[in-house]
């Protein structure tokens, strides 16, 4: 309670015997704790830096090389071929009142102290190198090369034991540059099966100008730039895909998640919020102090970490030209909206975190409020869902000063928004529209009951259903996912009482305090116009939820298919048949192998693909020879994806060039059409188990339902995809209801059919 007290921690007067000071000392005691906790922060930052500055190494190693070092020359043997002997005069000027002795030990450690740098630029740098090779992607399964045998080998012992989050980030490879080239030819083929013959051959015309004139050029400023910056890719996308967007974040950004829904654990509303956010700040403390373990591919390969340093205290402020991301190093409250309301909830009490038990007692208070809201406070949140400059211009007139400034800075230096919503959300596997509701309150909500520029609001249904809703522009869904997992995992040990509240015994239960407004008539007639912008969006959203429980990767496995392979092809025939023919198809993929990496683009749509798809509804085509498609069109798209996590993909690399001639003032044809061609089938898999909590052979009902996104084309569709255990697939298939040509319900029912006839297929594999 630091800063609800700090403005009375003293006070004075004037009075005819002198001035008179008054100090509350519980006050200064919760200032001082406050302080405390920072500089403690600070002090761990400090510690963590240095610790990821020598990992691999130990202090340890550093008392092994000093032991060593001055072990060889009391034996009359000098390491250092007389650098100790030179640097003694050095140190005797330093250290001008000890013996000779004394002073010649002080240059063996010294000497010692460089080996050990020595050795930790060696090994970073090797780890470098080393984690430069990709080959180990490209090999089939199976026996590996010797070659990959020492490389995983040399990496392990290299890449030492018990690494903080970021100890591998110096060691993490640069994204380099592909050549013009080499990336126009895979695109020119990924557009093969989608162009008539003259369009190609337009394209082909194309691409060969740009290859031999401006396409050299400005790949020369990308190598530039990637000598230069940590990543020459993620600025700019950050910037002018996400940043720069002017329309609302709202569908066209966010993304959500939502509960597992084959469980239900408690279904008081103040306990299921309570559990899961402690569950959530107990993962910001491990954040904080780095002990998350960093994510590593095969048990070996590290994954970049840089994306989660902005998970919390961090909110997207609204610019007239171009958004900007603020991130606070520390935040102790968090923000509550219910029933119109918000308020500020304080979840740290003399220096320790809130028991879940006390921040339900909290959040009772809130519910218990009858307190009417500020007058536009209600559909206030409908500012960060409708168009960015008005938002942005509001901000700056009416945020700027007073109690709105205060209460929006409660909101945007909060670790997080909850929203506490007011009506049930629930899973039917009989009644799958309560699943589409679900999912449309957490893409979308009310429009104005989502703080959507806001890291991530957790939304808390009134029969204690949870999920969701992240802002996009500062991190990708893995992000989000790993610690969606980790929260729900901790709840499931946190448990609750027979009647579904929490565990335990409150000692202390801070008030919340209801932020207060004051907005005139204008501004209240800018949050009502986003109001009308936001809701013309959300009631465009066509969503459907498909739980898919006749088989899942237990089977796709079984038949020798790479799960994502099968789920792709399987979504290009639901899409070949429901729309008779095909199109541009963006498969997200992560480039984390690299520093800051963020995403590149599997293009699924290939020449083979096409080809299984047509073979499917061609009687002529036996299922040998369709199985004998697949096949090929699997391996096709999982090279592509290697090479996407590699860095060989496509759509980066072209985008980067396009920033370029812009920059540069010249219009590229090619470059302005391939950037111009709509995804109209856009699609991304829910990644799980980024944690060793989730046990899905034993408990497979742990795992979340996943999460989705609107979709990205006003003809296309958005379908995301959890691999949920071994028998169950959810697919969020999103579209808008003003296309004539689309339906969300239509293209699950045409996935769930292409999933059976391939099932089919396999099993009658001999006809």
């Amino acid at each position: 309670m630091a800063e609800a007290h700090s403005a009375v921690a003293f006070s004075f007067s004037v009075t005819p015997e002198g001035l008179d000071v008054k100090l509350n000392h519980e006050a200064l005691k919760a200032v001082w704790r406050s302080g405390f906790r920072s500089a403690k922060k600070r002090v761990g930052r400090m510690q963590n830096q240095f610790k990821n500055g020598t990992y691999p190494a130990t202090p340890t190693s550093w008392l092994f090389i000093a032991t060593i070092v001055l072990a060889l020359k009391i034996g009359g043997f000098d390491p250092s071929f007389g650098l100790i002997e030179s640097q003694d005069k050095y140190v005797a000027a330093v250290f001008t009142n000890q013996s000779p002795a004394i002073i010649h030990y002080i240059s063996c450690v010294l000497y010692a102290t460089y080996l050990w740098f020595a050795k930790i630029i060696i090994i970073k740098w090797s780890l470098r190198v080393l984690l430069r090779y990709h080959k180990w992607m490209y090999e089939a399964r199976g026996p590996m090369s010797l070659k990959t045998k020492i490389w995983i080998m040399t990496v392990k012992i290299l890449g030492g034991r018990k690494p903080l989050l970021m100890s591998y980030q110096f060691s993490l490879p640069k994204l380099f540059v592909p050549s013009v080239k080499e990336t126009v030819n895979k695109y020119l083929r990924s557009v093969k099966p989608l162009m008539e013959d003259e369009k190609y051959q337009r394209m082909e015309k194309l691409s060969k100008e740009f290859q031999e004139g401006a396409g050299k050029k400005f790949n020369r400023y990308l190598v530039l730039k990637s000598w230069w910056a940590t990543n020459y890719v993620s600025d700019w996308w950050e910037d002018y895909v996400y940043l720069s967007g002017r329309s609302p974040i709202m569908v066209n950004s966010n993304f959500y998640a939502i509960d597992a829904v084959l469980l239900h654990p408690s279904k008081v509303q103040v306990a299921r919020a309570s559990n899961i956010i402690h569950a959530m700040l107990q993962y910001r403390r491990d954040l904080d102090k780095e002990s998350l373990m960093p994510l590593m591919l095969n048990k070996t390969v590290p994954l970049c970490s840089a994306q989660y340093e902005r998970q919390f205290q961090t909110t997207r402020i609204p610019g007239i030209e171009k958004d900007t991301i603020v991130h606070y190093k520390d935040s102790q409250h968090i923000a509550v909206y219910h029933k119109g309301r918000y308020f500020k909830v304080y979840i740290h009490f003399r220096g320790r975190l809130l028991k879940p038990c006390e921040i339900e007692h909290s959040l009772q208070k809130i519910l218990d409020d009858d307190v009417e809201p500020a007058v536009g406070e209600k559909h206030l949140a409908a500012l960060t869902a409708g168009d960015r400059v008005p938002w942005a211009k509001a901000r700056q007139e009416y945020f700027s000063k007073g109690k709105n400034k205060a209460s929006l800075d409660a909101i945007e230096k909060a670790a997080f928004v909850v929203a506490l919503d007011d009506e049930p959300q629930d899973f039917d596997e009989h009644d799958p529209s309560k699943l589409d509701k679900f999912a449309r309150s957490m893409l979308h909500g009310k429009g104005y009951d989502r703080w959507f520029d806001k890291s991530f609001t957790l939304v808390v249904a009134s029969n204690g259903r949870i999920g969701f809703n992240a802002e996009h522009s500062w991190a990708d869904a893995p992000i989000m996912a790993h610690l969606w997992e980790f929260s729900l995992s901790e709840e499931f040990q946190m448990g609750y009482t027979d009647d579904g509240h929490t565990i335990g015994t409150p000692e202390i239960c801070p008030n919340p305090i209801k932020l207060e407004w004051e907005f005139p008539k204008p501004c209240l007639q800018v949050i009502e116009n986003c109001l009308e912008v936001a809701t013309q969006l959300l009631n465009d959203v066509d969503l459907h939820l498909l739980y898919h429980n006749q088989y899942g990767k237990g089977f796709m496995k079984s038949v020798k298919m790479s799960p994502d392979a099968y789920i792709q092809l399987s979504l290009q025939l639901a899409y070949y048949r429901t729309a008779k023919k095909f199109d541009l198809t963006y498969e997200s993929s992560m480039t984390r192998l690299f520093r800051e990496g963020r995403t590149e683009t599997v293009r699924s749509c290939t020449v083979e693909s096409c080809q299984f798809a047509k073979a499917m509804d061609d009687p002529t085509v036996t299922n040998k020879e369709r199985i004998k498609l697949m096949k090929l069109a699997a391996e096709e798209h999982q090279q592509g994806y290697r090479n996407a996590m590699s860095g060989h993909g496509i759509d980066r690399h072209l985008f980067c060039l396009y920033v370029v001639s812009k920059y540069l003032g010249e219009d590229s044809p090619f470059l302005t059409e391939v950037l111009s061609s709509p995804w109209r089938l856009s699609t991304s898999q829910t990644p799980h188990q980024q944690t060793n909590k989730l046990d899905l052979v034993k408990h497979p009902e742990h795992i979340s339902a996943g999460g989705g996104f609107g979709p990205v084309a006003d003809d296309g569709y958005g379908v995301s995809y959890i691999i949920a255990g071994e028998d169950v697939i959810f697919f969020h298939v999103s579209c808008k209801n003003s296309c004539p040509t689309t339906g969300a319900r239509k293209f699950a029912e045409q996935i769930q059919k292409a999933l059976a006839d391939v099932k089919n297929m396999f099993e009658a594999k001999d006809s």
